[in-house]
Protein backbone atom coordinates (compact mmCIF):
# COMPACT_ATOMS: atom_id res chain seq x y z
CA UNK A 1 0.00 0.00 0.00
CA UNK A 2 1.34 3.45 -0.95
CA UNK A 3 2.05 6.11 1.68
CA UNK A 4 -0.59 8.42 0.17
CA UNK A 5 -3.21 5.68 0.49
CA UNK A 6 -2.27 5.06 4.13
CA UNK A 7 -2.67 8.76 5.01
CA UNK A 8 -5.92 8.96 3.02
CA UNK A 9 -7.37 5.97 4.87
CA UNK A 10 -6.18 7.37 8.23
CA UNK A 11 -7.81 10.71 7.39
CA UNK A 12 -11.11 9.02 6.51
CA UNK A 13 -11.04 6.98 9.73
CA UNK A 14 -10.30 10.06 11.85
CA UNK A 15 -13.09 12.03 10.20
CA UNK A 16 -15.56 9.21 10.81
CA UNK A 17 -14.43 8.87 14.43
CA UNK A 18 -14.76 12.62 15.04
CA UNK A 19 -18.25 12.68 13.52
CA UNK A 20 -19.34 9.78 15.72
CA UNK A 21 -17.90 11.39 18.85
CA UNK A 22 -19.56 14.70 18.04
CA UNK A 23 -22.93 13.07 17.44
CA UNK A 24 -22.70 11.08 20.67
CA UNK A 25 -21.37 13.80 22.99
CA UNK A 26 -23.52 16.62 21.60
CA UNK A 27 -26.77 14.73 21.18
CA UNK A 28 -29.46 16.89 22.76
CA UNK A 29 -32.86 16.08 24.15
CA UNK A 30 -34.60 19.32 25.04
CA UNK A 31 -31.97 21.40 26.83
CA UNK A 32 -29.93 18.44 28.00
CA UNK A 33 -26.67 16.83 26.94
CA UNK A 34 -26.21 13.07 26.75
CA UNK A 35 -23.20 11.79 28.71
CA UNK A 36 -21.09 9.63 26.34
CA UNK A 37 -20.13 7.36 29.25
CA UNK A 38 -23.38 6.54 31.10
CA UNK A 39 -25.81 7.92 28.44
CA UNK A 40 -27.80 9.82 31.05
CA UNK A 41 -29.17 13.23 30.11
CA UNK A 42 -27.76 16.21 32.00
CA UNK A 43 -29.05 19.76 31.77
CA UNK A 44 -26.54 22.35 30.65
CA UNK A 45 -27.05 24.30 33.84
CA UNK A 46 -26.36 21.23 35.99
CA UNK A 47 -23.28 20.39 33.96
CA UNK A 48 -22.00 23.93 34.40
CA UNK A 49 -22.60 23.72 38.16
CA UNK A 50 -20.67 20.42 38.24
CA UNK A 51 -17.73 22.02 36.38
CA UNK A 52 -18.23 19.78 33.37
CA UNK A 53 -18.31 16.52 35.33
CA UNK A 54 -21.22 14.10 34.93
CA UNK A 55 -23.03 13.91 38.33
CA UNK A 56 -24.09 10.32 37.61
CA UNK A 57 -20.90 8.53 36.49
CA UNK A 58 -18.15 11.13 37.00
CA UNK A 59 -17.27 11.39 33.30
CA UNK A 60 -15.11 14.44 32.59
CA UNK A 61 -16.38 16.54 29.72
CA UNK A 62 -13.61 18.56 28.01
CA UNK A 63 -13.33 22.24 28.87
CA UNK A 64 -12.42 24.95 26.42
CA UNK A 65 -9.53 27.25 27.42
CA UNK A 66 -11.67 30.16 28.60
CA UNK A 67 -13.82 27.84 30.74
CA UNK A 68 -10.64 26.46 32.29
CA UNK A 69 -9.19 29.93 32.87
CA UNK A 70 -12.47 31.10 34.39
CA UNK A 71 -12.43 28.25 36.92
CA UNK A 72 -8.88 29.10 37.97
CA UNK A 73 -8.82 32.88 37.89
CA UNK A 74 -9.53 35.00 40.97
CA UNK A 75 -11.14 37.60 38.71
CA UNK A 76 -14.59 37.33 37.17
CA UNK A 77 -13.35 37.91 33.64
CA UNK A 78 -10.13 36.77 31.99
CA UNK A 79 -8.54 39.52 29.92
CA UNK A 80 -6.54 38.57 26.84
CA UNK A 81 -2.90 39.38 27.60
CA UNK A 82 -1.10 38.02 24.53
CA UNK A 83 -1.92 38.63 20.90
CA UNK A 84 -2.80 35.19 19.44
CA UNK A 85 -0.85 33.86 16.46
CA UNK A 86 -2.17 32.19 13.31
CA UNK A 87 -0.88 29.04 11.62
CA UNK A 88 0.13 28.92 7.97
CA UNK A 89 0.62 25.88 5.72
CA UNK A 90 4.42 25.41 5.74
CA UNK A 91 4.48 22.22 3.64
CA UNK A 92 1.43 22.92 1.42
CA UNK A 93 -0.51 20.05 2.97
CA UNK A 94 -3.74 19.43 1.02
CA UNK A 95 -6.88 21.06 2.50
CA UNK A 96 -4.98 22.33 5.57
CA UNK A 97 -6.07 25.96 5.13
CA UNK A 98 -9.67 24.82 4.94
CA UNK A 99 -9.26 22.74 8.11
CA UNK A 100 -7.76 25.71 9.94
CA UNK A 101 -10.62 27.95 8.84
CA UNK A 102 -13.22 25.39 9.98
CA UNK A 103 -11.59 24.99 13.38
CA UNK A 104 -11.21 28.73 13.91
CA UNK A 105 -14.91 29.20 13.22
CA UNK A 106 -15.84 26.27 15.45
CA UNK A 107 -13.71 27.28 18.44
CA UNK A 108 -13.49 31.05 17.87
CA UNK A 109 -9.75 30.74 18.48
CA UNK A 110 -6.74 31.10 16.21
CA UNK A 111 -5.21 27.78 17.17
CA UNK A 112 -5.15 24.96 19.72
CA UNK A 113 -3.83 26.95 22.70
CA UNK A 114 -4.69 30.03 24.75
CA UNK A 115 -2.05 31.67 26.96
CA UNK A 116 -2.83 34.25 29.63
CA UNK A 117 -1.56 35.87 32.82
CA UNK A 118 -4.08 35.35 35.65
CA UNK A 119 -4.15 35.29 39.43
CA UNK A 120 -4.68 31.92 41.12
CA UNK A 121 -5.13 32.18 44.88
CA UNK A 122 -3.63 35.65 44.78
CA UNK A 123 -0.50 34.53 42.89
CA UNK A 124 0.09 36.03 39.44
CA UNK A 125 0.67 33.06 37.14
CA UNK A 126 1.47 32.40 33.47
CA UNK A 127 -1.10 29.87 32.26
CA UNK A 128 -1.46 27.97 29.00
CA UNK A 129 -4.41 25.75 28.07
CA UNK A 130 -4.47 23.46 25.05
CA UNK A 131 -7.83 22.98 23.34
CA UNK A 132 -8.69 19.48 22.13
CA UNK A 133 -11.49 20.88 19.95
CA UNK A 134 -8.97 22.47 17.58
CA UNK A 135 -7.52 19.69 15.40
CA UNK A 136 -7.43 17.39 18.45
CA UNK A 137 -5.23 19.88 20.31
CA UNK A 138 -2.33 18.98 18.04
CA UNK A 139 0.95 20.89 18.30
CA UNK A 140 2.07 22.79 15.24
CA UNK A 141 4.29 25.83 14.89
CA UNK A 142 1.82 28.20 16.56
CA UNK A 143 1.26 25.99 19.62
CA UNK A 144 5.03 25.52 19.94
CA UNK A 145 5.68 29.25 19.65
CA UNK A 146 2.94 30.10 22.15
CA UNK A 147 4.32 27.64 24.72
CA UNK A 148 7.88 28.92 24.24
CA UNK A 149 6.73 32.56 24.37
CA UNK A 150 4.79 31.94 27.58
CA UNK A 151 7.79 30.25 29.23
CA UNK A 152 10.07 33.11 28.18
CA UNK A 153 7.63 35.71 29.53
CA UNK A 154 7.28 33.81 32.82
CA UNK A 155 11.08 33.67 33.06
CA UNK A 156 11.42 37.40 32.40
CA UNK A 157 8.71 38.37 34.90
CA UNK A 158 9.64 35.66 37.44
CA UNK A 159 6.18 34.10 37.39
CA UNK A 160 5.23 30.47 37.99
CA UNK A 161 4.14 28.58 34.86
CA UNK A 162 1.10 26.26 34.64
CA UNK A 163 0.14 24.47 31.40
CA UNK A 164 -2.93 22.29 30.94
CA UNK A 165 -2.33 19.77 28.16
CA UNK A 166 -4.98 18.04 26.05
CA UNK A 167 -3.57 16.86 22.75
CA UNK A 168 -3.38 14.15 20.13
CA UNK A 169 0.32 14.97 19.60
CA UNK A 170 2.26 16.59 16.78
CA UNK A 171 0.24 18.09 13.92
CA UNK A 172 0.86 15.92 10.88
CA UNK A 173 -0.27 18.68 8.48
CA UNK A 174 2.89 20.64 9.36
CA UNK A 175 5.30 17.73 8.98
CA UNK A 176 8.84 18.24 10.28
CA UNK A 177 7.98 21.78 11.40
CA UNK A 178 5.57 20.26 13.90
CA UNK A 179 8.14 17.77 15.21
CA UNK A 180 10.62 20.63 15.70
CA UNK A 181 8.26 22.11 18.30
CA UNK A 182 9.04 19.22 20.65
CA UNK A 183 12.64 20.38 20.98
CA UNK A 184 11.68 24.05 20.96
CA UNK A 185 9.13 23.80 23.79
CA UNK A 186 11.33 21.47 25.84
CA UNK A 187 14.27 23.87 25.55
CA UNK A 188 12.17 26.88 26.55
CA UNK A 189 10.70 25.12 29.57
CA UNK A 190 14.08 23.75 30.70
CA UNK A 191 15.66 27.23 30.46
CA UNK A 192 12.80 28.61 32.55
CA UNK A 193 13.28 25.88 35.18
CA UNK A 194 17.07 26.27 35.24
CA UNK A 195 16.57 29.95 36.05
CA UNK A 196 14.57 29.03 39.14
CA UNK A 197 11.04 29.01 37.70
CA UNK A 198 8.31 26.65 38.90
CA UNK A 199 6.56 24.68 36.16
CA UNK A 200 3.39 22.76 37.00
CA UNK A 201 2.23 20.48 34.20
CA UNK A 202 -1.44 19.44 34.32
CA UNK A 203 -2.32 16.51 32.06
CA UNK A 204 -5.93 16.15 30.97
CA UNK A 205 -7.69 13.64 28.74
CA UNK A 206 -6.03 12.89 26.39
CA UNK A 207 -2.36 13.93 26.51
CA UNK A 208 -0.54 11.89 23.90
CA UNK A 209 2.12 11.81 21.21
CA UNK A 210 4.58 14.65 20.76
CA UNK A 211 3.06 16.80 23.49
CA UNK A 212 3.38 14.06 26.12
CA UNK A 213 6.95 13.44 24.90
CA UNK A 214 8.02 17.07 25.24
CA UNK A 215 7.04 19.96 27.53
CA UNK A 216 4.08 18.17 29.16
CA UNK A 217 6.44 15.67 30.79
CA UNK A 218 8.90 18.25 32.12
CA UNK A 219 6.99 19.65 35.06
CA UNK A 220 8.66 20.26 38.40
CA UNK A 221 5.28 19.00 39.55
CA UNK A 222 3.15 16.87 37.20
CA UNK A 223 -0.49 16.18 38.01
CA UNK A 224 -3.51 14.93 36.08
CA UNK A 225 -7.28 14.90 36.10
CA UNK A 226 -8.89 11.53 36.93
CA UNK A 227 -8.95 8.80 34.27
CA UNK A 228 -6.97 10.89 31.78
CA UNK A 229 -5.23 8.95 29.00
CA UNK A 230 -1.53 9.86 29.10
CA UNK A 231 0.84 8.19 26.67
CA UNK A 232 2.98 8.47 23.56
CA UNK A 233 1.43 5.60 21.59
CA UNK A 234 -2.08 4.52 22.57
CA UNK A 235 -2.94 1.16 24.15
CA UNK A 236 -4.42 -0.30 20.96
CA UNK A 237 -1.23 0.47 19.02
CA UNK A 238 0.88 -1.17 21.73
CA UNK A 239 -1.35 -4.25 21.92
CA UNK A 240 -1.20 -4.71 18.16
CA UNK A 241 2.57 -4.29 18.21
CA UNK A 242 3.44 -6.67 21.06
CA UNK A 243 0.52 -9.05 20.59
CA UNK A 244 -0.46 -8.97 24.26
CA UNK A 245 -3.35 -7.64 26.31
CA UNK A 246 -2.38 -4.67 28.48
CA UNK A 247 -3.26 -4.34 32.20
CA UNK A 248 -6.57 -2.79 33.19
CA UNK A 249 -6.37 1.01 33.21
CA UNK A 250 -2.98 1.00 31.51
CA UNK A 251 -1.83 4.57 30.66
CA UNK A 252 -4.65 6.13 32.67
CA UNK A 253 -3.82 8.74 35.31
CA UNK A 254 -4.43 6.42 38.29
CA UNK A 255 -2.16 3.72 36.83
CA UNK A 256 0.61 6.26 36.21
CA UNK A 257 0.27 7.68 39.73
CA UNK A 258 0.59 4.18 41.20
CA UNK A 259 3.76 3.61 39.18
CA UNK A 260 5.41 6.92 40.10
CA UNK A 261 4.82 8.79 36.85
CA UNK A 262 2.61 11.48 38.43
CA UNK A 263 2.77 13.48 41.65
CA UNK A 264 -1.01 13.60 42.12
CA UNK A 265 -4.38 12.99 40.52
CA UNK A 266 -6.55 16.02 41.28
CA UNK A 267 -10.30 16.25 40.76
CA UNK A 268 -11.51 19.23 38.79
CA UNK A 269 -13.47 20.67 41.72
CA UNK A 270 -10.26 20.70 43.80
CA UNK A 271 -7.91 21.99 41.07
CA UNK A 272 -7.92 25.68 41.97
CA UNK A 273 -7.41 25.08 45.70
CA UNK A 274 -4.65 22.53 44.99
CA UNK A 275 -2.80 24.90 42.65
CA UNK A 276 -3.34 27.85 44.99
CA UNK A 277 -1.64 26.03 47.88
CA UNK A 278 1.37 24.97 45.80
CA UNK A 279 1.75 28.40 44.19
CA UNK A 280 1.46 30.15 47.57
CA UNK A 281 4.21 27.94 49.03
CA UNK A 282 6.47 28.71 46.08
CA UNK A 283 5.65 32.42 46.27
CA UNK A 284 6.86 32.68 49.89
CA UNK A 285 10.44 31.65 49.15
Amino acid sequence: MKIAQIFSRRKDNLNALNRARKEKSNDKTGEGIICPSCENEITRERLKTELGVCPVCGHYFPLNPMQRMGMLSDEMQVKRHFKPLKSINPIDFPDYEEKLKENREKTRQNDAIVTEIIKIGGVTTAVGVLDGRFLLGSMGTVVGEEVARLAEYADKKKLPLVIFSASGGARMQEGIFSLMQMAKTAAAVEKFKNNGGLFISVLTNPTTGGVSASFASLGDITIAEPKSLICFAGPRVIEQTIGEKLPEGFQRAEFLLEHGRLDAVVERKDMKDWLSKVLSLHNTK
